[in-house]
């Protein structure tokens, strides 16, 4: 076959038989039974095979994502909350609108749940492209003991609240086509209301106050102090008595249950 041929092949119309190239393993196995490469040198070949193939699968994964970036979704809120005459986008609504456009571009997402020593959920989610490469980002939060809800219910909120909070982050969505309520994740896992300007100069405080006792390998996340301390006490701190007493007791909690991971990052 001669190559412009084969350019024809590549640029057919949809619905017309298309021919892929062959893959290089055939290749290397055609060599390896034929003698032509011994053991030695085809567990090299496969080693270099190995690593291009995640960094094509890798680079696919960034201009897609690029691509989705370009041209993202508009979440609509869609949820009403009675109580404090606020709307919100419910869990549902951000996933399906997100996937929907992900799934335009190769990529999917997933989440991965787990519970850590102290018995807080612990949230993953993974985007993962067609070609194999994945990327993710984690988050864990106590249980939500707003309202009167059981054990089950409780722990069952946290999860639905990180969710949503782990995909807006892993696909660099922002928050603010939401209204939020600060009435818990229950009624459509609502991500934390931001907070006001006297608030933010005392979560600023806390995080400044607690960066000494960050253990060493980690670096302190503060908008995942955020949401720890609003999961965690439901509000924020307003004012610098409340800031030195909210670190302390922080500080604390991480120390006792050895989960400074969850206001952290690896640098």
């Amino acid at each position: 076959m001669e190559a412009n041929e084969t350019t024809d092949l590549a640029k057919s119309e949809p619905g017309e038989l298309q021919v892929a190239p062959p893959s290089p393993l055939v290749t290397i196995l055609e060599l390896c039974t034929t003698g032509k490469m011994d053991a030695d040198n085809l567990s090299k070949v496969l080693d270099v095979y190995e690593r291009n193939e995640k960094i094509q699968a890798k680079k696919a994964y960034v201009v897609a994502m690029a691509a989705f970036k370009a041209d993202p979704p508009k979440i609509i809120k869609d949820k009403d909350n009675k109580q404090y005459g606020s709307r919100y986008a419910g869990l549902a609504n951000v996933t399906d609108t997100i996937n929907a456009k992900l799934s335009e571009h190769g990529l999917s997402s997933s989440w991965k749940t787990d519970q850590k020593e102290n018995g807080w959920p612990e949230v993953t989610c993974v985007i993962t492209h067609a070609q194999g490469h994945s990327e993710s980002t984690k988050l864990a939060a106590p249980p939500d003991d707003s309202g009167s809800k059981n054990p089950i219910q409780k722990i069952k909120s946290t999860i639905t609240y990180l969710e949503q909070i782990t995909l807006l982050a892993l696909t660099g969505l922002a928050t603010h086509d939401q209204d939020d309520d600060g009435n818990g994740a229950n009624d459509g896992a609502k991500g934390p209301p931001e907070p006001t300007d006297e608030e933010q100069t005392a979560l600023d405080a806390m995080c400044d106050a607690m960066l000494d006792s960050v253990p060493d390998g980690l670096t302190l996340d503060r908008e995942r102090v955020k949401i720890v301390v609003h999961a965690k006490w439901k509000n924020y701190p307003n004012c610098d008595a409340e800031s030195r007493r909210g670190t302390k007791s922080l500080i604390d909690l991480l120390n006792r249950d050895n989960s400074w991971d969850t206001v952290c990052a690896k640098p």
